[in-house]
């Protein structure tokens, strides 16, 4: 019975829906291999949370527990956090230097990827497209005139490594910049301002599935809102079509594209790109490296069309994670 620390929560606005992730890996974990921790990874503590809510502080020397004068290791850490530490590289360098094997990529792909600019800088040398963008560090002095004449109206502004859905702005006009910086800079002292693609918005799973790379069924996202914001992506206010409506051509075009980052980039574990499809042409928006787990999540929808079970595709990562 191989002990198995599951990382939830973390330090960005989407820790809850990282908790409802964490909980679900959890409850499919197969009980005759493993028992599951639920360790909630937050600013103020780490903590074991079992069954009855009782918390147990996580030791950061050595991440173990201990629980009625008994001390706990852990084999394997499934991480389930969604930005900082989780999908930033923070816990991936921590947990590799205390030798502790875990679910996600490496460290750098980690931080690489957690970071738009530079994973569409990386692989725009191997041909693949992204959209125009301009990009700002806090502090920098904002010319609306220059980033309108880079990008385009409209437009989006988001922060570059933030993880999450939160801090991202469609501006139809240049008075709009202002404001829509600000909040992005409440989630990230970088910003990524990207041109607005016109087409459709794909979401593929790609994923080391018993040690050969596979690319998951692909889900098109059809929004209710102006775009695949936070109500959308977890509020219900959107359609995720599984498998998406687009060719066959087009389907091993952006196939092919996924899986090709994900081997550019030595990447482990999952990941789950985006894309949006202009004039036939796929254009990759961003990397998720630890994506979301709930039911209801684009990836675990994305394995369920491919015949591979919530039990299954968390035993494969652990398994994987073990080797």
């Amino acid at each position: 019975m191989k002990n198995i620390a599951i990382i939830m929560g973390g330090y960005s606005s989407e820790y809850k829906i990282s908790l409802i992730s964490g909980n679900v890996v959890n409850q499919y974990l197969d009980k005759t291999k493993y028992k599951g921790f639920c360790v909630h990874i937050l600013p103020e503590k780490w903590v074991y949370v079992d069954e009855a809510e009782n918390e147990f502080p996580i030791d950061k020397n050595d991440f173990s527990v201990t629980i009625d004068g008994d001390k706990i290791k852990f084999d394997c850490v499934f991480n389930a956090i969604h930005g900082t530490p989780g999908e930033d590289g923070l816990m991936q360098a921590y947990l590799e230097l205390l030798g502790i094997q875990q679910t996600s990529c490496d460290y750098y792909q980690s931080a690489l990827t957690f970071n738009k600019r530079d994973l569409l800088s990386v692989l725009k040398p191997y041909g693949i497209k992204s959209a125009l963008s301009y990009y700002l560090n806090k502090g920098d002095k904002i010319d609306t005139n220059e980033i309108v004449q880079k990008v385009g109206l409209p437009c989006f502004v988001k922060p570059n490594k933030a993880g999450s859905s939160f801090g991202i702005s469609k501006v139809k006009t240049e008075a709009e910049l202002p404001l829509a910086i600000e909040m992005a800079y409440q989630e990230d002292n970088e910003i990524i301002i990207e041109s607005f693609l016109d087409g459709t918005e794909v979401s593929v799973g790609v994923i080391n599935y018993r040690g050969k790379i596979t690319v998951l069924p692909i889900t098109e996202i059809v929004s209710e809102n102006d775009f695949f914001d936070y109500e959308a992506k977890y509020l219900g206010k959107s359609q995720e079509i599984t498998p998406a409506r687009i060719s066959d051509e087009m389907t091993e075009k952006v196939g092919t594209i996924a899986k090709r980052a994900y081997e550019l980039l030595k990447m482990k574990g999952f990941s789950r790109s985006e894309f949006i499809i202009v004039n036939d042409e796929p254009f990759m928006l961003e990397m998720n490296t630890v994506p979301g787990m709930t039911n209801e999540s684009l990836l675990p929808q994305q394995a369920l069309a491919a015949g591979i079970s919530l039990e299954d595709l968390f035993a494969n990562a652990i398994e994987l994670a073990l080797k």
